[in-house]
């Protein structure tokens, strides 16, 4: 009962954080002078992730890309920020 507690309340103190950082997009961070400092995709080519570098900032944005046709939209990007 307890580890479930724990689970919901880290799940409920994140979700904020993740709504702010879903914000960003691949298109938005290149329109911001973002560059691309790595890709690496997955085995069965549906998944990437793509490693963005600013010169004035001290930290990384890594997107996670997934295509899945199952899903609408089918396209689903996830960034965040690495410091």
């Amino acid at each position: 009962m307890r580890m479930w507690l724990s689970v919901a309340t880290a799940i409920a103190v994140m979700a904020p954080a993740a709504a702010e950082e879903s914000s960003w997009s691949i298109a938005r961070l290149l329109a911001d002078g973002w560059e691309v400092a790595g890709y690496q995709t997955g085995y069965d080519t549906r998944t990437s992730l793509i490693l963005f570098r600013h010169a004035g900032v001290n930290a990384l944005v890594q997107c996670g890309v997934l295509y899945d046709v199952t899903r609408n939209p089918r396209t689903l990007v996830n960034c965040y920020d690495l410091r």
